[in-house]
Protein backbone atom coordinates (compact mmCIF):
# COMPACT_ATOMS: atom_id res chain seq x y z
CA UNK A 1 0.00 0.00 0.00
CA UNK A 2 1.48 3.39 -0.88
CA UNK A 3 2.54 6.18 1.61
CA UNK A 4 1.39 9.13 2.01
CA UNK A 5 3.70 11.69 3.16
CA UNK A 6 2.12 14.73 4.57
CA UNK A 7 3.58 18.51 4.84
CA UNK A 8 3.84 19.75 7.96
CA UNK A 9 0.75 21.49 9.80
CA UNK A 10 0.23 24.25 10.86
CA UNK A 11 -1.06 24.73 13.88
CA UNK A 12 -3.31 27.39 15.62
CA UNK A 13 -2.38 30.23 17.52
CA UNK A 14 -4.20 29.14 20.93
CA UNK A 15 -1.33 25.94 20.36
CA UNK A 16 1.67 27.35 19.92
CA UNK A 17 0.97 29.88 23.13
CA UNK A 18 -0.23 26.81 25.07
CA UNK A 19 3.15 25.43 24.26
CA UNK A 20 5.16 28.47 25.23
CA UNK A 21 3.68 28.15 28.43
CA UNK A 22 4.08 24.76 28.88
CA UNK A 23 7.83 25.78 28.10
CA UNK A 24 8.16 28.75 30.56
CA UNK A 25 8.93 26.61 33.21
CA UNK A 26 11.45 24.92 32.31
CA UNK A 27 13.06 28.01 30.69
CA UNK A 28 13.04 29.74 34.27
CA UNK A 29 14.53 26.94 36.10
CA UNK A 30 17.30 26.38 33.42
CA UNK A 31 17.39 30.79 33.20
CA UNK A 32 18.18 30.63 36.55
CA UNK A 33 20.61 27.85 37.00
CA UNK A 34 22.58 29.55 34.53
CA UNK A 35 22.61 32.74 35.83
CA UNK A 36 23.55 31.24 39.77
CA UNK A 37 27.01 29.66 37.31
CA UNK A 38 27.71 32.47 35.29
CA UNK A 39 27.64 34.54 38.61
CA UNK A 40 29.47 33.19 40.33
CA UNK A 41 32.06 31.95 37.88
CA UNK A 42 32.16 36.31 37.79
CA UNK A 43 32.80 36.67 40.61
CA UNK A 44 35.39 34.18 40.96
CA UNK A 45 37.08 35.81 38.34
CA UNK A 46 36.47 39.26 39.54
CA UNK A 47 38.36 38.20 43.05
CA UNK A 48 41.06 36.32 41.32
CA UNK A 49 41.72 39.70 39.09
CA UNK A 50 41.65 42.30 41.36
CA UNK A 51 43.71 40.50 43.80
CA UNK A 52 46.77 40.29 41.01
CA UNK A 53 45.95 43.81 39.36
CA UNK A 54 45.14 45.64 42.35
CA UNK A 55 41.98 47.08 40.68
CA UNK A 56 38.84 47.38 42.92
CA UNK A 57 36.39 48.73 40.92
CA UNK A 58 32.97 47.04 42.54
CA UNK A 59 30.95 49.27 40.12
CA UNK A 60 32.12 46.84 37.64
CA UNK A 61 30.54 43.44 39.14
CA UNK A 62 27.69 45.49 39.64
CA UNK A 63 26.49 46.70 36.88
CA UNK A 64 28.44 44.67 33.67
CA UNK A 65 28.28 41.16 35.31
CA UNK A 66 24.46 41.26 35.41
CA UNK A 67 24.06 42.10 31.65
CA UNK A 68 26.40 40.02 30.80
CA UNK A 69 25.30 36.87 32.67
CA UNK A 70 21.19 37.97 31.73
CA UNK A 71 22.54 38.21 28.10
CA UNK A 72 24.73 34.79 28.14
CA UNK A 73 21.67 33.23 29.58
CA UNK A 74 18.80 35.12 27.16
CA UNK A 75 21.46 33.48 24.24
CA UNK A 76 21.38 29.96 26.08
CA UNK A 77 17.67 29.66 26.69
CA UNK A 78 16.92 30.83 23.04
CA UNK A 79 19.12 28.24 21.83
CA UNK A 80 17.66 25.68 24.07
CA UNK A 81 13.83 26.50 22.94
CA UNK A 82 15.12 26.19 19.62
CA UNK A 83 16.86 22.47 19.64
CA UNK A 84 14.72 21.19 22.33
CA UNK A 85 11.46 23.51 22.83
CA UNK A 86 10.01 23.89 19.78
CA UNK A 87 10.39 20.21 18.48
CA UNK A 88 8.97 19.27 21.95
CA UNK A 89 6.12 21.43 21.14
CA UNK A 90 5.13 20.21 17.58
CA UNK A 91 5.17 17.26 18.82
CA UNK A 92 2.97 17.69 21.78
CA UNK A 93 0.64 19.54 19.30
CA UNK A 94 0.64 16.58 17.00
CA UNK A 95 -0.21 14.19 20.11
CA UNK A 96 -2.85 16.27 20.52
CA UNK A 97 -3.86 16.63 17.39
CA UNK A 98 -4.05 12.61 16.55
CA UNK A 99 -5.91 12.53 20.38
CA UNK A 100 -8.39 14.37 18.72
CA UNK A 101 -9.18 12.01 15.67
CA UNK A 102 -6.66 13.88 13.43
CA UNK A 103 -4.70 10.64 11.95
CA UNK A 104 -3.55 13.30 8.94
CA UNK A 105 -1.10 15.20 11.70
CA UNK A 106 2.90 14.69 11.03
CA UNK A 107 5.46 16.12 12.71
CA UNK A 108 8.31 17.22 10.83
CA UNK A 109 11.27 15.28 10.50
CA UNK A 110 13.68 17.44 9.60
CA UNK A 111 13.25 20.17 12.41
CA UNK A 112 15.49 19.02 14.65
CA UNK A 113 18.30 16.33 13.58
CA UNK A 114 18.52 15.45 17.69
CA UNK A 115 14.48 14.36 17.57
CA UNK A 116 14.57 13.16 13.56
CA UNK A 117 14.26 9.36 14.52
CA UNK A 118 11.80 10.01 17.13
CA UNK A 119 9.53 12.04 14.75
CA UNK A 120 10.05 9.49 12.18
CA UNK A 121 9.19 6.68 13.90
CA UNK A 122 5.76 8.77 15.20
CA UNK A 123 5.29 9.96 11.96
CA UNK A 124 5.37 5.59 10.93
CA UNK A 125 3.02 4.96 14.17
CA UNK A 126 0.13 7.47 12.76
CA UNK A 127 0.55 6.63 9.25
CA UNK A 128 0.02 2.64 10.68
CA UNK A 129 -2.82 4.23 12.75
CA UNK A 130 -4.16 5.89 9.62
CA UNK A 131 -4.58 2.62 7.25
CA UNK A 132 -5.86 0.89 9.84
CA UNK A 133 -8.69 3.03 10.61
CA UNK A 134 -8.87 3.51 6.58
CA UNK A 135 -9.10 -0.77 6.51
CA UNK A 136 -11.91 -0.53 8.95
CA UNK A 137 -13.90 1.80 6.80
CA UNK A 138 -13.17 -0.21 3.77
CA UNK A 139 -14.44 -3.22 5.62
CA UNK A 140 -17.71 -1.89 6.85
CA UNK A 141 -18.62 -0.48 3.29
CA UNK A 142 -17.08 -4.39 2.18
CA UNK A 143 -19.29 -6.09 4.51
CA UNK A 144 -22.55 -3.86 3.61
CA UNK A 145 -21.80 -4.48 -0.59
CA UNK A 146 -21.48 -8.42 0.01
CA UNK A 147 -24.77 -8.83 2.36
CA UNK A 148 -26.81 -6.30 -0.01
CA UNK A 149 -27.23 -8.49 -3.37
CA UNK A 150 -28.04 -12.13 -1.13
CA UNK A 151 -31.01 -10.61 1.53
CA UNK A 152 -32.15 -8.13 -2.10
CA UNK A 153 -32.39 -11.46 -3.66
CA UNK A 154 -34.15 -13.16 -0.96
CA UNK A 155 -36.63 -10.57 -0.82
CA UNK A 156 -37.42 -9.97 -4.18
CA UNK A 157 -38.25 -13.72 -4.52
CA UNK A 158 -40.37 -14.16 -1.05
CA UNK A 159 -42.47 -10.69 -2.22
CA UNK A 160 -42.70 -12.20 -6.11
CA UNK A 161 -44.22 -15.08 -4.08
CA UNK A 162 -46.41 -13.54 -2.05
CA UNK A 163 -47.67 -11.17 -4.99
CA UNK A 164 -48.54 -14.01 -6.81
CA UNK A 165 -45.75 -12.98 -9.52
CA UNK A 166 -43.56 -16.37 -8.60
CA UNK A 167 -45.22 -19.62 -7.77
CA UNK A 168 -43.50 -21.40 -4.85
CA UNK A 169 -41.72 -23.71 -7.26
CA UNK A 170 -39.04 -26.26 -5.78
CA UNK A 171 -36.61 -23.97 -8.19
CA UNK A 172 -37.49 -20.28 -6.44
CA UNK A 173 -37.54 -22.01 -3.34
CA UNK A 174 -33.71 -23.57 -3.92
CA UNK A 175 -32.76 -20.05 -5.64
CA UNK A 176 -33.81 -18.20 -2.68
CA UNK A 177 -32.44 -20.82 -0.02
CA UNK A 178 -28.72 -21.11 -1.82
CA UNK A 179 -28.60 -17.04 -0.86
CA UNK A 180 -29.43 -17.73 2.47
CA UNK A 181 -26.34 -20.41 2.48
CA UNK A 182 -24.37 -17.49 1.01
CA UNK A 183 -25.43 -15.58 3.66
CA UNK A 184 -24.33 -17.86 6.41
CA UNK A 185 -21.50 -18.69 4.93
CA UNK A 186 -20.53 -15.36 4.76
CA UNK A 187 -21.07 -14.33 8.45
CA UNK A 188 -19.41 -17.59 9.35
CA UNK A 189 -16.42 -16.81 7.66
CA UNK A 190 -16.84 -13.44 9.18
CA UNK A 191 -17.19 -14.71 12.78
CA UNK A 192 -13.83 -17.18 11.79
CA UNK A 193 -11.47 -14.21 10.75
CA UNK A 194 -12.35 -12.24 13.54
CA UNK A 195 -11.38 -14.72 16.47
CA UNK A 196 -8.47 -15.76 14.59
CA UNK A 197 -7.09 -12.01 14.21
CA UNK A 198 -7.80 -11.54 17.71
CA UNK A 199 -5.95 -14.47 18.98
CA UNK A 200 -9.30 -16.61 20.32
CA UNK A 201 -9.88 -18.95 17.74
CA UNK A 202 -9.57 -22.45 19.45
CA UNK A 203 -7.49 -24.67 18.09
CA UNK A 204 -7.63 -28.62 18.62
CA UNK A 205 -3.81 -29.46 18.29
CA UNK A 206 -3.27 -33.54 17.39
CA UNK A 207 -0.55 -35.16 15.86
CA UNK A 208 -1.23 -36.55 12.22
CA UNK A 209 0.61 -37.52 9.18
CA UNK A 210 0.96 -35.20 6.41
CA UNK A 211 0.12 -37.89 3.67
CA UNK A 212 -3.37 -38.31 5.24
CA UNK A 213 -3.81 -34.53 4.53
CA UNK A 214 -2.97 -34.72 1.39
CA UNK A 215 -5.27 -38.12 0.42
CA UNK A 216 -8.03 -36.24 1.58
CA UNK A 217 -7.62 -32.82 0.04
CA UNK A 218 -7.57 -35.62 -3.52
CA UNK A 219 -10.87 -37.08 -2.86
CA UNK A 220 -12.34 -33.99 -2.22
CA UNK A 221 -11.45 -32.06 -5.64
CA UNK A 222 -10.25 -34.87 -7.77
CA UNK A 223 -13.65 -34.42 -9.31
CA UNK A 224 -13.74 -30.91 -9.29
CA UNK A 225 -10.61 -31.09 -10.89
CA UNK A 226 -11.02 -33.33 -13.46
CA UNK A 227 -14.43 -32.14 -14.60
CA UNK A 228 -12.37 -28.75 -15.36
CA UNK A 229 -9.77 -30.08 -17.01
CA UNK A 230 -7.10 -29.30 -14.43
CA UNK A 231 -4.37 -31.90 -13.09
CA UNK A 232 -4.32 -32.06 -9.64
CA UNK A 233 -0.85 -33.51 -8.69
CA UNK A 234 -0.09 -34.36 -4.81
CA UNK A 235 4.02 -34.85 -4.27
CA UNK A 236 4.85 -36.09 -0.34
CA UNK A 237 8.84 -36.89 -0.16
CA UNK A 238 8.44 -38.46 3.12
CA UNK A 239 4.94 -40.59 3.45
CA UNK A 240 5.77 -40.77 7.45
CA UNK A 241 6.45 -36.95 8.07
CA UNK A 242 4.16 -35.72 11.00
CA UNK A 243 2.67 -32.16 11.90
CA UNK A 244 1.26 -31.04 15.21
CA UNK A 245 -1.55 -29.18 14.58
CA UNK A 246 -5.08 -28.65 13.75
CA UNK A 247 -5.82 -30.95 11.10
CA UNK A 248 -9.22 -29.30 10.29
CA UNK A 249 -7.94 -25.87 10.17
CA UNK A 250 -4.88 -26.77 8.10
CA UNK A 251 -7.51 -28.62 5.93
CA UNK A 252 -9.19 -25.32 5.29
CA UNK A 253 -6.21 -23.46 4.59
CA UNK A 254 -4.99 -26.05 2.03
CA UNK A 255 -8.59 -25.92 0.34
CA UNK A 256 -8.96 -22.56 0.36
CA UNK A 257 -5.73 -22.40 -1.62
CA UNK A 258 -7.04 -25.00 -3.93
CA UNK A 259 -10.33 -23.91 -4.68
CA UNK A 260 -8.73 -20.39 -5.50
CA UNK A 261 -6.04 -22.10 -7.75
CA UNK A 262 -9.15 -23.68 -9.46
CA UNK A 263 -10.90 -20.68 -10.19
CA UNK A 264 -8.24 -19.30 -11.60
CA UNK A 265 -6.35 -21.94 -13.61
CA UNK A 266 -7.31 -22.64 -17.40
CA UNK A 267 -8.24 -26.21 -18.53
CA UNK A 268 -5.50 -28.38 -19.31
CA UNK A 269 -3.81 -26.71 -16.41
CA UNK A 270 -1.89 -28.44 -13.50
CA UNK A 271 -2.21 -27.64 -9.61
CA UNK A 272 0.61 -28.59 -7.48
CA UNK A 273 0.32 -29.25 -3.71
CA UNK A 274 3.91 -29.92 -2.26
CA UNK A 275 5.20 -31.28 1.11
CA UNK A 276 8.30 -31.55 2.20
CA UNK A 277 10.43 -31.50 5.61
CA UNK A 278 12.79 -28.11 6.27
CA UNK A 279 16.07 -28.78 8.09
CA UNK A 280 17.84 -26.37 10.36
CA UNK A 281 15.42 -23.47 10.57
CA UNK A 282 12.30 -23.15 13.74
CA UNK A 283 10.15 -24.16 11.54
CA UNK A 284 10.09 -27.95 10.15
CA UNK A 285 7.49 -28.41 7.46
CA UNK A 286 6.74 -26.58 4.40
CA UNK A 287 3.83 -26.96 2.62
CA UNK A 288 3.53 -25.58 -1.12
CA UNK A 289 0.26 -24.52 -3.47
CA UNK A 290 1.23 -24.02 -7.07
CA UNK A 291 -0.93 -23.63 -10.27
CA UNK A 292 -0.37 -22.56 -14.31
CA UNK A 293 -3.38 -20.17 -13.97
CA UNK A 294 -3.63 -16.94 -15.15
CA UNK A 295 -0.95 -15.27 -12.11
CA UNK A 296 -1.69 -12.55 -9.90
CA UNK A 297 -0.20 -8.66 -10.88
CA UNK A 298 3.03 -7.52 -8.72
CA UNK A 299 0.93 -4.54 -7.76
CA UNK A 300 -2.04 -6.92 -6.46
CA UNK A 301 0.38 -9.41 -4.39
CA UNK A 302 0.66 -6.44 -1.23
CA UNK A 303 -3.16 -6.86 -0.58
CA UNK A 304 -4.19 -10.35 -1.79
CA UNK A 305 -4.21 -11.24 2.03
CA UNK A 306 -6.45 -8.47 2.61
CA UNK A 307 -10.35 -9.14 3.39
CA UNK A 308 -12.88 -9.04 0.08
CA UNK A 309 -9.68 -8.99 -2.05
CA UNK A 310 -10.72 -10.56 -5.11
CA UNK A 311 -8.90 -10.69 -8.96
CA UNK A 312 -11.95 -9.97 -10.36
CA UNK A 313 -12.66 -6.12 -9.72
CA UNK A 314 -16.32 -6.32 -10.89
CA UNK A 315 -17.02 -9.05 -8.12
CA UNK A 316 -18.73 -11.37 -10.35
CA UNK A 317 -18.05 -14.39 -8.72
CA UNK A 318 -20.61 -14.66 -6.17
CA UNK A 319 -19.61 -17.82 -4.90
CA UNK A 320 -16.34 -16.55 -3.99
CA UNK A 321 -16.83 -14.09 -0.80
CA UNK A 322 -13.42 -12.75 -0.54
CA UNK A 323 -12.24 -13.81 2.55
CA UNK A 324 -11.05 -16.83 1.68
CA UNK A 325 -7.03 -15.46 1.71
CA UNK A 326 -7.74 -13.88 4.73
CA UNK A 327 -8.71 -16.72 6.52
CA UNK A 328 -5.77 -18.92 5.37
CA UNK A 329 -3.09 -16.23 6.73
CA UNK A 330 -5.05 -15.83 9.91
CA UNK A 331 -5.24 -19.77 10.45
CA UNK A 332 -1.01 -20.07 9.42
CA UNK A 333 -0.32 -17.47 11.75
CA UNK A 334 -2.47 -18.57 14.87
CA UNK A 335 -0.13 -22.04 14.12
CA UNK A 336 2.82 -19.27 14.43
CA UNK A 337 3.90 -20.03 10.67
CA UNK A 338 4.07 -18.33 7.69
CA UNK A 339 2.69 -18.04 4.50
CA UNK A 340 4.12 -16.50 1.47
CA UNK A 341 2.93 -16.07 -2.47
CA UNK A 342 5.03 -15.64 -5.21
CA UNK A 343 3.17 -14.85 -8.60
CA UNK A 344 3.98 -14.21 -12.58
CA UNK A 345 1.28 -12.84 -14.93
CA UNK A 346 0.49 -15.48 -17.28
CA UNK A 347 2.41 -18.26 -16.17
CA UNK A 348 1.96 -19.39 -12.31
CA UNK A 349 0.87 -18.83 -8.71
CA UNK A 350 2.76 -20.44 -5.68
CA UNK A 351 1.64 -20.30 -2.17
CA UNK A 352 4.68 -20.80 0.38
CA UNK A 353 3.20 -21.92 3.94
CA UNK A 354 6.05 -23.22 6.51
CA UNK A 355 4.73 -24.65 10.02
Amino acid sequence: MSQHHHPPRRFPPFRRRRSTRRFFPFALFFFGIISLFIGGTAAFLYVIFSEYTGIQNWWLLLCATPTVVVFIAFSIVITLYRRFGRPLSELFNTIDSVSEGDLSARVSETNSDMFSELNRRFNKMVEELERADQQRRNLTADIAHELRTPLHIIQGNLEGVLDGVYEATPEHINNTLDETKLLARLVNDLQTLSLAEAGQLPLHTTRFLLADLLEDLTSSFSAQAKSQGIELVMRNDNSTLELDADYDRINQVLSNLISNALRHTPSGGTITVETGAITGEDRSVRIIVQDTGAGIASADLPFIFDRFWRGDKSRSNRSNSGLGLAISKQLVLAHGGTIDVKSEVGKSTEFIIEL
